[in-house]
């Protein structure tokens, strides 16, 4: 339980610093956000992506907002009766109407209750979390049809572009390549900023919240997995490399690193679920600088980190991505509404040497999904041809990425 004095302080002082903080680059998926009554809006993502700027950018535009950060250490303790203080507050400074903004709201235990009586008062509500997983499972519950989840990534090539005020080029997308997009990394370029973010996402995210004391071997397959971006592997395989005892274990630890934002996996195309949860998967980081910096072997294989970059590009705007792999292999199939659409092979290099690979694999995918049209993104280079009446398009990532 906080004093209300304690939570006056705290709520003045939040929006004190708010009102002098600057605007930032503004996202690309500001659009995506209409405030509705009785609709609560969850802008997930993983600490440090700039949920909170974007928050702030939302707020300054509305004639009246209530605004708390959870996270703030002193409100260590909060209690889900603190809400009600809070509410009283906030409407005792800033008067009646405005809309709530909540930041790492799953810090605070039974929070859903308290969102669930707001929109039952036909409020307006956002909500900021980077737990995906648990934010939907509480809304899911007590909120079903009354929410909507926007994810937040760090920056993409077009807001690190903006933010940089460069122009598109093979230049400025090696600088991308290689520092990735966090924005308060990018504005002081100081290593030690994804090192503890890092720290916190393991330890304060996934080894406080479940109680995990092994924090260690956490750790360990944590880089390990950011690592190998773009590569195959199986729960198995992590349990055999750090030695763990149950495979179960690992399987939580994968789970709760997603969850977290950290990584994803992507399953081998199947229309058996069976198989695609039996077969190897993938692994991709949440930032090439993430990675680049918490990994002395990232940047050792350009071709992975270029397929990773591709990736993020892929899951900003799609969900169902799949590797594709019979006789041959395709790093990207994507499935919207229950049909593959597309299917995008990544080459470093396209070469004399790596061409009749490289479009093997292509061709396989586009002859199973009854595709026309292929894609091959390579680091600089554009052409465009024929393969068995496959139409073959060669763009460099930084073009698709500037359309994407």
């Amino acid at each position: 339980m906080i004093t209300r004095e304690t939570l006056k302080e705290v709520i003045i002082s939040q929006r004190e610093f708010l009102n002098k903080s600057e605007q930032g680059t503004l996202r690309e998926r500001k659009e995506e956000i209409k405030i509705e009554d009785s609709f609560v809006i969850i802008i997930t993502g993983i600490r440090r992506c700039g949920k909170s700027t974007f928050l702030n950018q939302i707020l300054k535009k509305q004639k009246r907002g209530y605004y708390l950060d959870l996270e703030d250490p002193r409100l260590e303790g909060f209690e889900l009766s603190d809400f009600n203080k809070v509410e009283a507050i906030m409407k005792e400074i800033y008067g009646g109407g405005g809309i709530y903004f909540f930041d790492e709201i799953q810090n605070i235990s039974r929070w859903e209750k308290f969102i669930r009586y707001l929109t039952d008062k036909k409020e307006r509500i956002i909500i900021t979390g980077s737990n995906a997983t648990l934010l939907s499972r509480e809304l899911g519950t007590k909120l079903t049809g009354r929410h909507l989840q926007v994810e937040m990534f760090p920056f993409s090539f077009v807001e690190f572009l903006d933010m940089k005020a460069k122009a598109p080029s093979i230049k400025s997308f090696e600088e991308y390549l290689y520092k990735g997009g966090f924005p308060e990394y990018l504005k002081k370029e100081n290593p030690s900023i994804l090192h503890q973010l890092l720290s916190d996402v393991v330890m304060k995210d996934i080894a406080v919240r479940f109680g995990i004391k092994n924090t260690n071997i956490l750790n360990k397959i944590a880089v390990y997995l950011i690592s190998n971006a773009g590569k195959e592997f199986s729960h198995n395989s992590i349990k055999k490399i750090f030695e763990i005892k149950s495979v179960q274990s690992v399987i939580d630890y994968v789970s709760y690193f997603e969850n977290a934002y950290l990584v994803f996996t992507i399953p081998r195309f199947s229309y058996s679920y069976r198989k695609q949860q039996v077969n190897p998967k993938k692994v991709y980081s949440i930032d090439n600088g993430f990675s680049y910096n918490n990994s002395a072997s990232f940047s050792k294989d350009m071709g992975k980190m270029l397929e990773n970059v591709v990736f993020l590009g892929l899951r900003r705007k799609f969900k169902d991505i799949f590797y594709f792999q019979e006789k041959n292999e395709c790093d990207f199939v994507v499935k919207e509404k229950e049909k593959v659409t597309s299917a995008i092979q990544v080459c470093f290099d396209f070469n004399e040497e790596t061409k009749n690979r490289e479009i093997s694999g292509l061709i396989s995918a586009l002859n199973e999904f009854k595709l026309k049209t292929g894609l091959i993104l390579t680091y600089n280079q554009d052409d465009e041809f024929l393969v068995d009446d496959k139409k073959i398009i060669v763009k460099p990532v930084w073009k698709w990425l500037l359309k994407s």
